[in-house]
């Protein structure tokens, strides 16, 4: 399983961005995928997670209402929306795909929130 992140950038505070992560190879056995992020100096956190077929959404506290995650099954993607970005969500973001065995990360995207 390979993951590709893209969309990163700089955006002012308030600003939107949307994420994407690409999957290839064989994606046998994932069940469910996520947006992970780490800020300088902190423990990577969870964002988002959705199962890999979509639904079962779950979000961090300190996403909710502004940011949404979903699945493109026929591209194979996972988008990202973030709206109303605060300067605290500056981070690397990273996407994840979790067989249950095995965890998959990608090489992660940078995300810059000026205030």
């Amino acid at each position: 399983v390979h993951l590709v992140e893209s969309g990163g950038g700089l955006v002012q505070a308030g600003g939107s961005l949307r994420l994407s992560c690409a999957v290839s190879g064989t994606p046998f056995g994932i069940r469910t995928m996520g947006w992970y992020r780490q800020a300088p100096g902190k423990q990577r956190e969870l964002v988002a997670t959705i199962r890999y077929e979509g639904g079962n959404i779950d979000y961090a506290d300190s996403v909710k209402g502004r940011f949404t995650i979903s699945r493109d099954t026929v591209k194979n993607t996972m988008p990202l929306q973030m709206d109303s970005l605060k300067a605290a969500d500056t981070a690397v973001y990273y996407c994840n795909a979790n067989t249950g065995r095995y965890i998959y990360w990608g090489q992660g995207t940078q995300v810059t929130v000026s205030s």
